[in-house]
């Protein structure tokens, strides 16, 4: 059996790279090496233990974890005279030992699967200076089970299912996370419970696609159940992503409306404005279909902030495709959109498909989607204009440390002067509401007309 004690004393630091279950995977790695006795360094220099949490999504995330890798070689020395350098998530479940031809520093390799095994493989590479691989198909150890290091007291990621069953032909997803798999309800509904306690204010609950929690276990999806005993829980601010439009159900929707806690923000991402361009990701909806259920979300909730993912040049996408998702952005009037341009993802059905249209092209395409993105996200911000909003404050600007920032229940960034004669490090995690008198494309910014609470 692995000594552990080891680990004790040792420094750690993690970069986390890709969406929030990446964020949720690394606050677990965080806090079993808390429970090891570890100690969090403020970065790599500091840091007998250097971990990257990958996302695979795009080449993009290949190229910066090589990059970083390579930057450790010339770190000054750790504190213990050791530093082990590590690489999880979807990279290392993709790669597995392959990582280790490519990165000639690389210690540990541990996958999606084998995160409850991280304290070991660290410990083994201490003891033996040797190099540990554990990737593995099927979860050995459930990462919802293992202590945490949140990085904020006021907000926790709470996963609700892992796993996603869609196989969208560009997507390598399922591939590292394997098939969905729901937790308990009342599990789940304890464990906010008991961050309620913590005095935790917000939660998002995390799935590849949460519209499908429930279903592996034999049932009808079960998404509004659970948001409607989330939010008896008393939590006060309720988020979810990811948000498939296929299995986006009207009870969710009523849930949504009829919940307090749930705030009035939805991340429904629509990939590509084109049918045709639909059929080939294998999305199973059409733009007229998409195009309802956003009339149907508004119906229900008139305010709501829409956000979305659109990826531009998928293989085959031609001029006609591109201007339909231009005209349903514009139709659909996000309040943001997280645009990107196709990556080609080895193993997925898309990669197989050749695409003659000049890299050129693609990107004018991109340039002239992100300026009708700019201009949709401009004009909701406008709705804010002369209302007041309560934000939950997150600290302060990076640009002025006397302007605090926070988020709105609509997810929107928001600016306050800090009162004067306050410490804003006392203000992080409280309410604060503010009088919006400036509303920008990626921001609101005024004044507050209340005393935080």
């Amino acid at each position: 059996m692995t000594n552990l004690s080891i680990l004790s004393g040792k420094t750690y630091f993690i970069r986390t790279f890709g969406c929030q279950m990446n964020l949720h995977d690394s606050e677990r790695v965080g806090g079993l090496l808390d429970s090891l006795g570890c100690l969090q360094a403020s970065g790599p220099e500091d840091a007998d233990i250097v971990i990257f949490m990958t996302c695979c999504v795009r080449e993009a995330a290949d190229t910066r974890l090589y990059g970083q890798c390579s930057s450790c070689k010339s770190l000054p020395k750790s504190p213990s005279g050791h530093r082990v350098v590590a690489v999880g998530g979807c990279i290392a479940q993709r790669d597995g030992e392959g990582l280790l031809t490519n990165l000639d520093n690389v210690d540990v390799i541990f996958g999606t699967h084998s995160i409850a095994h991280v304290g070991e493989l660290l410990a083994d590479a201490f003891i033996d200076g040797s190099r540990h691989v554990r990737v593995e198909e099927i979860d050995t150890g459930s990462a919802t089970d293992m202590p945490w290091h949140r990085e904020t007291a006021y907000h926790a990621w709470v996963p609700i299912m892992t796993g996603c069953n869609n196989f969208c032909s560009y997507c390598i997803v399922p591939y590292v996370r394997g098939r969905e798999k729901s937790r308990p309800m009342d599990e789940v509904v304890d464990e906010v419970t008991g961050l309620v306690r913590q005095g935790v204010r917000s939660v998002t609950l995390l799935g590849q696609n949460v519209n499908s929690y429930g279903r592996d276990q034999g049932s009808a999806p079960r998404f509004a159940e659970l948001l409607r005993r989330v939010g008896d829980t008393g939590i006060e601010r309720i988020y979810f992503t990811s948000s498939h439009p296929k299995d986006l159900l009207p009870e969710t929707i009523d849930a949504m409306a009829e919940v307090p806690a749930v705030m009035p923000q939805l991340h429904l991402a629509v990939q590509s404005g084109s049918s045709r361009i639909l059929k080939l990701m294998n999305r199973k909806y059409t733009r007229e279909q998409y195009l309802d259920l956003v009339h149907r979300v508004r119906d229900r909730i008139p305010h709501i902030a829409l956000t979305t993912d659109i990826i531009v040049g998928f293989p085959g996408e031609t001029d006609e495709d591109f201007e339909q998702t231009v005209t349903l952005v514009d139709e659909a009037r996000f309040a943001q959109a997280f645009t990107f341009i196709y990556s080609k993802r080895e193993g997925t059905p898309a990669a197989k498909i050749v695409d003659p249209t000049p890299r050129s092209v693609i990107q004018k395409r991109f340039d002239r989607l992100v300026k009708h993105v700019e201009r949709t996200a401009f004009e909701y911000n406008q709705h804010a204009l002369d209302t007041t909003v309560p934000m939950l404050i997150e600290g302060t600007s990076k640009k002025n440390d006397r302007v605090l920032q926070g988020k709105s229940p609509w997810n929107q960034t928001v600016h306050c002067p800090v009162p004067d004669g306050v410490d804003p490090r006392e203000l992080v995690g409280k309410v604060l509401d503010v009088h919006i008198d400036v509303a920008r494309t990626w921001y609101l910014s005024g004044l507050s007309t209340s005393e935080p609470r």
